[in-house]
């Protein structure tokens, strides 16, 4: 038996952007610790795989009503939700400031602050009907640091971090903690595809891109998606109970 097996056992878990990538394996690690729960996204996870106990629920996270909507069915077929991960979030190409995309500007903040807003928000109100619980909201190494190709992501990820600071000093009193996670670059299928863009733009290959993002950290290699699950996984646990309005970087240490 795993160390971390039983951390959650009993709780009920809502992960936004878990069908795929990140949020998936967040997922699983949650049902390995013990918790049954529910994956929040536009599509269903691919062939339909999902934790035991774990369902799959549409949603659009920029939109209020969905997400209210997903909420209430993740109540009614699941469990009140005592565990909210805000995952969902988008990654925009290299963009120059001189050549920034209003548009494009507005999708990155409707999706990577607006739909952690919402989230946040419908949590809060469904905990405060429970026992309290953890909110974990997905930042980035970005969300303390600059780049000067995303300034639009920049922008946003700094901005949950206030929203994860503010809301933990609202709702303590509820019982409810609020943390964030900023990862590193993490080698998922999404990664790649996006350094297979820059490449295309004059960046590096994607190979050279993945060792440049290994070498610029302490621990010489860039962090996995497990790592960065085994973060929320504590985040999520009593282990953190007296951890709140934080940002934990999980990212080998970059320089």
């Amino acid at each position: 038996m795993s160390a971390r097996s039983g951390l959650l056992g009993g709780r009920v878990a809502l992960v936004t952007g878990g069908a795929a990538g990140l949020g998936a394996v967040i997922a699983t690690t949650f049902a390995a610790a013990g918790a049954r729960g529910a994956v929040v996204d536009l599509v269903d996870p691919p062939h339909g795989v999902l934790p035991a106990g774990w369902a799959s629920v549409a949603a659009d996270v920029r939109d209020a009503a969905s997400v209210q909507r997903a909420f209430a069915e993740v109540t009614s077929h699941v469990g009140l939700p005592d565990i909210v991960v805000a995952n969902a979030g988008i990654v925009p190409p290299w963009t120059q400031t001189s050549q920034i995309d209003p548009a494009e500007w507005d999708e990155v903040f409707a999706v990577n602050t607006r739909g952690v807003m919402l989230t946040v928000r419908e949590a809060v109100r469904v905990m405060r009907r429970g026992n309290g619980g953890s909110i974990v909201v997905m930042s980035s190494v970005n969300g303390w640091k600059g780049d000067p190709h995303l300034v639009s992501y920049v922008a946003s990820k700094h901005a949950v971090v206030g929203i994860v600071r503010s809301v933990a000093l609202d709702v303590g009193r509820d019982r409810i903690r609020v943390n964030a996670v900023g990862p590193g670059p993490v080698p998922t299928d999404a990664l790649r595809s996006r350094m297979a863009s820059r490449a295309a733009q004059g960046g590096p290959p994607v190979e050279d891109a993945l060792r440049l993002a290994g070498a610029a950290t302490a621990l010489c290699r860039m962090v996995t998606a497990e790592e960065v699950a085994n973060a929320v996984l504590f985040l999520a646990s009593d282990l953190a109970s007296g951890i709140t309005g934080q940002l934990i970087a999980v990212d080998a240490g970059v320089l």
